[in-house]
């Protein structure tokens, strides 16, 4: 089996999963079981990187997408998303902001979004659509932090590693929307909340930070979190003049199970990274591959995951086990990548360096190949999705080990032509890796 031939079949196994978690369907099919005539306005509310898809399915339901007409309920809607991740909508608005770091149109979309929320009445209809990305898109810092500081600490969480549910209930606690607190505006409305989970374990108040679900996340737990990785020292001191208020009770928490605000609340996660595993897993075996998925939920440092990706891969080679060839190996979920080294040139993302360490391990290893990428179609701050590798590619630039000590995985792929580039795919549902090992020829 050729080089090219593994390549072409990572990338059709990647575009299963893809195809797999395709909001706008999920939405669709999820609002089909709603009676709309019941509420007197429906505000769609929400943020996330495939806000687009999911309010166009939205407008769909609702018949928004066309003229006014008798049948057509009332309402309007507002959804922060990422930078070119947008849309030809005509009555829901889309506000373009900053992702991963927030910035001040994130900020005013926000403030928008829940002034919405406050403006419903107990005959009203809250849809609030989240997807990956959702946290950093939703900035609503909470008196005394500003947004430049919230900016900084993110800076500060993102360089020590710390990963998505740790960043969360930070941030939560730093927020006047997320952690439940936009169920508590939008109380006594109805509220449906459709969720496309980018977190490990699909949990509903992680998940863009939960601004509708009961908080499990306490002050006690940011405050951990910032001393974990050292940064409580570093962080902005309003930041820890926040925290510390919470911790001496003198600022309420963030609504937690049993609260009022979720009486008439309802959240559901309509797409998943286990999904899109199942749908890249049917597409490997139609292509004629033993396949095994791994998990959904592998999370650590990213070199260190992907030199145990190459070990399987490596024993799958030498003895058969755990599947003979041709063999494809899937896993998803969302590895973190710590700062070391001189880092300050260089460029990447996860699933990049995931995708060199990987092939540092897998040099000279034939029928080989290493595909990792975001399904969101971005990798870190890079135009690229992730990467894709194979046993003859160290031999093709063997500086890898200095690209990947300076996380510089961006370059060294684009030196190879070996990126890989989808453009917004308007769903996020964490990364997906694919391992295939093919027959000799």
């Amino acid at each position: 089996m050729s080089a090219l031939t593994l390549r072409q079949h990572a990338r059709a196994i990647f575009d299963a999963a893809l195809a797999a978690a395709d909001p706008s369907q999920a939405v669709e099919r999820h609002l089909a079981r709603i009676d709309f005539s019941r509420f007197r306005n429906i505000y769609v509310l929400g943020a996330g990187k495939a806000g687009a898809s999911m309010a166009q399915a939205c407008e769909r339901v609702l018949q928004w997408d066309g003229p006014p007409g008798p049948s057509v309920p009332a309402g309007t809607g507002l959804l922060n998303v990422k930078y070119g991740h947008t849309a030809n909508l005509r009555r829901i608005e889309l506000n373009e902001c900053g992702h991963p770091e927030p910035d001040e149109r994130g900020m005013h979309g926000a403030e928008r979004i829940a002034a919405l929320a406050a403006k419903a009445q107990r005959d009203d209809l809250v849809l609030c659509l989240i997807s990956g990305g959702a946290s950093a898109l939703l900035p609503l810092p909470a008196p005394p932090v500003t947004l430049e500081e919230k900016r900084e600490l993110t800076r500060l969480l993102l360089a020590a590693g710390a990963d998505i549910h740790e960043m969360n209930a930070v941030r939560k606690h730093l927020s006047r929307i997320k952690g439940g607190e936009l169920a508590r505006l939008a109380a006594p409305a109805r509220v449906k909340s459709l969720l496309l989970s980018d977190v490990v374990g699909d949990n509903l108040d992680v998940i863009g930070s939960g601004p509708t679900a009961p908080d499990a996340s306490t002050f006690a737990d940011a405050a951990a979190v910032l001393q974990r990785y050292g940064i409580w020292r570093r962080a902005p001191k309003a930041v820890r003049v926040r925290i510390e208020s919470g911790l001496l009770d003198q600022i309420p928490e963030t609504p937690k199970p049993g609260d009022a605000a979720f009486l008439r609340v309802r959240n559901t996660v309509i797409g998943s990274n286990r999904l899109a595993l199942t749908a890249a897993a049917a597409r490997a075996r139609q292509l004629g591959y033993r396949t095994l998925i791994l998990g959904s939920e592998i999370v650590g440092e990213t070199r260190e995951i992907a030199r145990m990706h190459a070990a399987i891969l490596r024993e799958a080679a030498h003895t058969g086990r755990p599947l003979r060839p041709p063999a494809c190996i899937i896993s998803g979920g969302e590895t973190t990548v710590t700062l070391k080294g001189d880092a300050r040139d260089g460029m990447g993302g996860r699933n990049q360096e995931f995708a060199l360490a990987a092939a540092i391990d897998l040099a000279g290893l034939p029928n080989a190949a290493v595909f990792s990428a975001g399904t969101d179609g971005t990798d870190g701050p890079t135009d690229a999705a992730g990467a894709i590798a194979d046993g003859s590619t160290l031999a093709r630039n063997p500086e890898a080990l200095r690209y990947l000590d300076n996380h510089d995985s961006y370059h060294y792929f684009e030196s190879l032509g070996d990126l890989v580039k989808t453009g917004p795919t308007h769903t996020n549902v964490m990364d997906v890796r694919i391992m295939l090992l093919g027959v000799p020829q």
